[in-house]
């Protein structure tokens, strides 16, 4: 397993993985992070940063059912692994204690 340390754009990869929950595969995922960020993302960035997500055993992915909609080919399903979640529960604890850290006269 690779390294564990997420960068901006992987952490939201995975939390989108995680809100999809079964249902994430790369377009869905893309929907998912422009409708959350209201910003625009490419597939190609998403399907790399999926791909750095597995390698660091923090996604798992199988194939999916053969549908009519895309002419018989089946979708890659991701969803995020014990890991992941243990991954983003850090990162949510770290950025949160980093919040509470910010002393009340920064906002003056």
């Amino acid at each position: 397993m690779k390294g564990t340390h997420l960068g901006e754009f992987e952490e939201v990869v995975l939390l989108a993985v995680a809100i999809r929950a079964g249902e994430a595969y790369g377009a869905a995922v893309v929907a998912e992070i422009e409708q959350q960020m209201n910003r625009p993302v490419n597939l190609g960035a998403v399907h790399s940063a999926l791909n750095r997500l597995q390698e660091k055993g923090l996604v798992r992915s199988e194939m999916g059912g053969i549908s009519a909609e895309r002419g018989g080919r089946r979708k890659r399903l991701y969803t995020v692994s014990m890991a992941g979640q243990q991954a983003l529960e850090e990162i949510r604890l770290l950025r949160n204690q980093m919040w509470s850290a910010i002393p009340k006269t920064a906002w003056s």
